[in-house]
């Protein structure tokens, strides 16, 4: 694999204009990464042709063997997870802990998935007429294009590529353009795991022009688009010309609820797990904290104190706890929202300010007195920024929770399984965590939100993944 160049049916290539770009380490803006290709339009296409024209004979593969090259690669990733840790954590910034975590999930979702290729199949059903057999079987859908963010650059590729491949699909890759070269490294195990020329392309670039030759093409069968709800609905709306199918996984603003009776010490945690953890920048953090009045005064101090003493650094040193945004225009987006805040009348706590020269590093900021109806309660910020909304029994929580357009990840803190079993039921979230961290999921489960932060369509991950990446025919045999 070559770091400066692309991935077009087996063969790595430049741009075919040649045209490349670097970013920096976020935390170190002194040191560059290394160039990737910008591509083109054109090499979108040649992308496209050449999934289209491995599909038919990767689909023949038995499964089991399609299983067996993703079972290796969960093996290689395991192996290189040092490198590919380091990888994240100076293009992405997070901490290198955290990365080492991503990796991780990585190669365990391609375990599983390869597992999955002693699993496909269909259904018998019993017949309504003599002599004949009724059955069902799932095939391949076709050619997918997978876009990814950079927030997870090789977790969610992995959660994508691995049910797409096992399943009989081919796949065209386009990474963010700040998980570049991770994703080309994760492109770059699956051809050394064996994948055959075609049946995996990566391209690298801008979005744009290059993401819509991806998804207007009538030769791509399958979206699956992680990312913002505004390039999500245009990709839905593009997409639809065609009848392709899509699953859309977006925004997310989500709520974790302290109740009064919850374990302070575990409330504390969880928010900053929840809402700090990642530097704020996943989909699934808790951006809003919406606490019960009998517990909120000790709560708020106990919060201060912790996001207080958060080390905030460079994410490759041990004792650091929280990494840089990822670039110069989150960390903008990050400190307008706090601006926002306080003009809108929320009180600052902690926290707000750059915190260090050298990268694109921030203060944890907390904001108290929060109005549901103030954009830093309505809007995704996705930095370390939280947002304090005070509820005055469990029946409110649950109304301030759901007054928001997202509905992807929620969660509460209690010790009553009445109030956990309410929550649970009530809030309008695809992911509910009782006494965990809003963050973090299990691979087997489906995942998915609802409102916003979907299309409302397809679900990702675990035994969810066949039905977006395979179709279903029904199959009467007469043999009388």
């Amino acid at each position: 694999m070559d770091p400066n160049k692309i991935l077009i049916d087996g063969q790595w290539v430049e741009a075919s204009d040649r045209a490349s770009w670097r970013n920096r380490n976020p935390a170190d803006l002194d040191e560059q990464n290394a160039a990737f290709p910008l591509a083109t339009v054109e090499d979108a296409g040649r992308a496209v042709a050449a999934a289209r024209q491995a599909q038919a004979s990767w689909s023949r593969l038995p499964s089991p063997a399609r299983g067996e090259i993703l079972d290796k690669a969960s093996r290689m990733i395991e192996a290189r997870s040092e490198e590919l840790a380091a990888l994240i954590t100076r293009e992405e910034g997070k901490t290198l802990a955290e990365s080492r975590a991503e990796v991780a999930r990585a190669g365990d979702i391609f375990r599983y998935f390869a597992g999955e290729g002693w699993r496909n199949g269909g259904s018998v059903y019993p017949p309504s007429v003599k002599d004949e057999v009724l059955y069902s079987r799932r095939e391949p859908l076709g050619v997918i294009t997978v876009i990814t963010p950079w927030n997870f650059p090789i977790a969610i590729p992995a959660w994508k590529i691995a049910p797409a491949l096992v399943y009989g699909n081919t796949v065209v890759f386009k990474p963010a353009k700040y998980g570049s070269l991770v994703g080309l490294a994760l492109a770059g195990t699956l051809v050394d795991a064996g994948i055959p020329a075609g049946v995996l392309n990566c391209i690298t670039g801008e979005g744009g022009k290059l993401s819509s030759a991806l998804v207007e093409s009538p030769s791509v069968n399958g979206i699956s688009f992680t990312g913002s709800y505004p390039v999500g609905t245009q990709i839905y709306s593009k997409a639809i010309k065609n009848l392709t199918r899509v699953q859309l996984e977006m925004g997310g603003k989500n709520p974790l609820v302290i109740m009064d009776d919850a374990d302070l010490d575990l409330a504390v945690e969880l928010v900053v797990r929840s809402g700090f953890g990642l530097t704020g920048q996943a989909c699934t953090a808790a951006s809003r904290v919406i606490v019960q009045g009998g517990i909120a005064g000790q709560f708020s101090e106990a919060l201060q104190e912790a996001a207080c003493s958060l080390r905030v650094g460079n994410g490759l040193e041990s004792t650091t706890q929280m990494g840089p945004a990822v670039n110069q225009d989150q960390m903008d987006t990050d400190l307008k929202y706090i601006k926002i805040g306080q003009e809108e009348g929320a009180k600052l706590l902690v926290g707000g300010l750059k915190a260090q020269n050298g990268g694109y590093f921030i203060q944890p900021a907390v904001f108290d007195r929060v109005d549901v109806s103030m954009r830093i309660a309505q809007e995704e910020i996705f930095g370390p920024v939280i947002s304090m909304i005070h509820a005055a029994d469990l029946e409110d929580a649950i109304a301030k929770a759901n007054a928001i357009s997202f509905g992807l990840s929620a969660g509460i803190v209690t010790r009553n399984l009445h109030n956990a079993f309410t929550f649970a039921e009530r809030v309008e979230a695809g992911v509910v965590k009782i006494n965990e961290a809003t963050t973090g999921l299990a691979l087997q489960v489906p995942f998915g939100g609802f409102k916003n932060s979907s299309a409302n369509t397809f679900k990702e991950q675990g035994p969810a993944a066949v039905e977006f990446y395979t179709r279903t025919k029904t199959v009467y045999l007469g043999h009388g």
